[in-house]
């Protein structure tokens, strides 16, 4: 690990957070106990899959060869994997190959089945495709003969095409935001999102021919409705893309025949949100329907309209997809119980399909629903309690998510459980700016971003002490990289909520992040504030944390990636040295990977400083 700055203070990481044994064994097993991914399949060649797994300590990418009843560990490194795919004849793994967590990298192949004398030895890989330099990723789409490789580097955005295993020749380039889509299953149509038009948070689609990139037809819904290609039919030949849109201020379904450019929306009589990918024979679309932070799974019969629901359990689908013989094979997790890999199979019966070797995960408590009006409207929180009860007011922690547009849903989370364990109650809230819940609420935070989610959350809290939930005095602020920024931002444009921040990879001065930060976010930034800090110095000002440095009363925890490319290393030093400036009361935990880390045993010591540090200023 890093060493520490000398002009920082550093975070204390006791050896344990509970006295009791058996407390302190459970939380650490909720990180540590084997965990995998819902697997991918090779399309000619489904006995071969890839998933992901902690199970050495590090999540890392497998190789499971189903006729064999084999699983193999394909990478082993030290700030570990997450990206991987395989090609349709599944005879080799393709994996993205960063640095330290940086990004930033390229797409690596070895054999699935590696030769005995070379197995573990990694001498059988190779660059996946010749003449694609090093970038960030922006898709990927293999066929049997070609392949289209995204990337983004500081220039803006290229798509890349190899034919037949030749070196890879450029055939789309533009400064904004854009990435691979789908590439047709006869390999002669290739669909890209594109935002030409200066708004990556609401793309259109672009349709090229696969032989010489031409632009063969473009679809866009028009200002701040996004078009989002998920996949073509999966049969020969057949021209149809299945796209996400938001027409009715909300995602649904579109399938566009690109060959006689003619469309049919998808309608679905379901509240919330939805996507979807293609059954394998394209009769019907696997609709993943997500409403209220619980996920259902449909079958849309395209004939006959026809929506039939799948008998799953109740919670939250972390990946779906449709095997040959008709089986959905799926990732799911409550709050209560842990993630698991599960098959519903033709006949109906729904049982766990892929098992890691070693004890499973503990359970924890579940979420219940609070509905708090807002400024904006009906803000939906989440809220968990230690079992049993009694003891309200609590110490409270309120865990905000990132993004901004992702959400807080029923889904298992060891870091909620282990603040739970530990006495306090713990608070989501799916802000303005969080996806799920109609466009127009994702989009609320445009042109002032930060400010806004904070009323959200400030209405929650609001809500929590006058139930009697929260002890107003009593109270954290916690959240990592969208939720580390708003933490930041809360303690310094509301100190008389807060008395304890904790923020995991913040932005924390916003004009010197988008300086340094990977182009992707500075496209995503452009869109969330309408320019760039140039443009608009006055809205980054005010949406920046170190801003309100000096208004700080809480004593606030950083952790920080040295190799963060999306909330860059040098600008939360900027908000750091403010803070020391103040005279305000602060620590700091740096490790040496990027936007997170992939190491049970790193993010087990991050979790501990967090309660540590809350524990020891709440008194």
């Amino acid at each position: 690990m890093t060493q520490q700055r000398a002009e920082h203070p550093a975070a204390v990481i006791p050896d344990r957070l509970f006295d009791d044994d058996a407390v302190e064994a459970r939380w650490r097993a909720r990180f540590a106990a084997p965990r995998v991914t819902a697997p991918r399949w090779a399309r000619d060649a489904e006995s071969r899959s890839l998933y992901l797994s902690n199970s050495s300590g590090v999540w890392e990418v497998y190789a499971w060869d189903r006729d064999a009843g084999s699983h193999r560990q394909v990478t082993d490194r030290p700030n570990g994997t997450y990206s991987s795919a395989l090609p349709p004849d599944g005879e080799t793994v393709w994996w993205f190959a960063d640095t330290d967590g940086d990004e930033f990298g390229h797409w690596v192949s070895e054999p699935f089945l590696p030769s005995e004398a070379v197995t573990g030895q990694g001498s059988e890989r190779r660059p996946a495709v010749e003449g694609v330099p090093d970038g960030y990723q922006a898709g990927l789409a293999i066929g049997h003969d070609v392949v289209v490789v995204g990337t983004a580097t500081d220039d803006g955005s290229t798509i890349w095409l190899s034919r037949g295993g030749r070196p890879a020749q450029t055939i789309y380039s533009h400064k904004e935001d854009a990435w691979v889509g789908a590439l047709s299953r006869d390999e002669t149509l290739l669909a890209i999102a594109q935002s030409e038009h200066g708004d990556s948070r609401h793309p259109a689609a672009r349709v090229l021919d696969a032989g010489n990139g031409a632009p063969v037809a473009d679809k866009w819904d028009g200002p701040g409705k996004g078009l989002y290609p998920l996949s073509f039919a999966p049969v020969d030949g057949d021209q149809r893309l299945l796209l996400a849109h938001e027409r009715r201020g909300r995602e649904e379904l579109l399938i566009w025949d690109v060959g006689t450019d003619t469309e049919t929306e998808v309608i679905v009589d379901l509240p919330g949100e939805l996507t979807a990918d293609w059954y394998p024979d394209a009769s019907a679309l696997l609709v993943v329907h997500t409403h209220h932070a619980r996920t259902t799974l449909h079958r849309y019969d395209l004939a006959t309209a026809e929506l039939s629901t799948l008998d799953i359990p109740a919670g939250t689908i972390s990946a779906a997809g449709v095997r040959d013989d008709g089986t959905v094979e799926y990732g799911w997790s409550s709050s209560a119980q842990p993630s698991m890999v599960r098959a519903l199979y033709p006949d109906g019966t729904d049982r766990v399909l892929l098992t890691p070797a070693g004890e499973p995960a503990p359970p924890s408590v579940e979420l219940q629903d609070a509905w708090v009006d807002g400024p904006g409207g009906k803000v939906h929180a989440l809220v968990a309690t230690p079992a049993g009860g009694g003891q309200e007011p609590r110490p409270t922690v309120f865990f905000i998510h990132g993004g901004p547009h992702g959400a807080d849903e029923d889904r298992y989370s060891p870091a909620r459980a282990v603040w739970v364990d530990a006495g306090f109650a713990v608070v989501h809230v799916n802000y303005r700016g969080s996806s799920g819940y109609g466009s127009a609420w994702r989009d609320a935070i445009e042109g002032r971003p930060g400010l806004t989610e904070l009323e959200d959350v400030a209405a929650v809290h609001d809500w929590a002490v006058g139930s009697g939930l929260a002890d107003p005095r009593r109270c954290v602020f916690l959240g990592y990289s969208w939720g580390g920024y708003l933490t930041l931002l809360a303690l310094g444009t509301q100190p008389q909520r807060w008395q304890v921040g904790v923020a995991g990879v913040p932005v924390a001065d916003y004009v010197a992040a988008y300086e340094e930060e990977m182009e992707q976010m500075r496209s995503f930034d452009r869109a969330l504030f309408g320019g760039s800090p140039q443009d608009l110095p006055e809205q980054y000002r005010r949406s920046s944390p170190i801003t309100y440095v000096d208004q700080v009363q809480a004593p606030v925890l950083v952790l920080a990636g040295e190799n963060d490319p999306r909330c860059p290393i040098k600008q939360i030093d900027n908000y750091l040295d403010a803070l020391a400036a103040a005279g305000k009361d602060y620590a700091v935990y740096r490790y040496d990977a990027g936007h997170g880390s992939l190491v049970v045993a790193e993010t087990i010591r991050q979790v501990t400083a967090e309660v540590a540090f809350a524990r020891d200023r709440l008194g």
